[in-house]
């Protein structure tokens, strides 16, 4: 994953566009977490486990080319979702 891009910090999808920022209670943006797992100040799903997250996100980077199949996306995302600041151990 490229580290200049700007990414979620819970999925880990690239923040290109101001549409996939979630956003804040008060419904300015956030900087950290896209609509897809932020919205209104709050996780959309508050109980998601690292694990349901990369389970999730694997068909996406199969589908979008990223990765060639799902144990190459899933073993990437072992490697770089832990260190997310939704994920990362204090």
């Amino acid at each position: 994953m490229m580290e200049n891009t700007n990414r979620c910090q819970s999925c880990g999808m690239p923040l290109s566009e101001d549409e996939l920022y979630g956003k804040n209670a008060d419904g300015s943006k956030n900087e950290e977490y896209c609509c897809y797992c932020f919205e209104s100040g709050a996780f959309i799903e508050p109980n998601e486990t690292l694990e349901g997250m990369i389970e999730s996100c694997v068909p996406f980077l199969v589908e979008d080319g990223t990765c060639p199949n799902e144990d190459s996306a899933r073993a990437m995302l072992q490697e770089h979702m832990p260190h997310l600041k939704r994920w990362a151990k204090a």
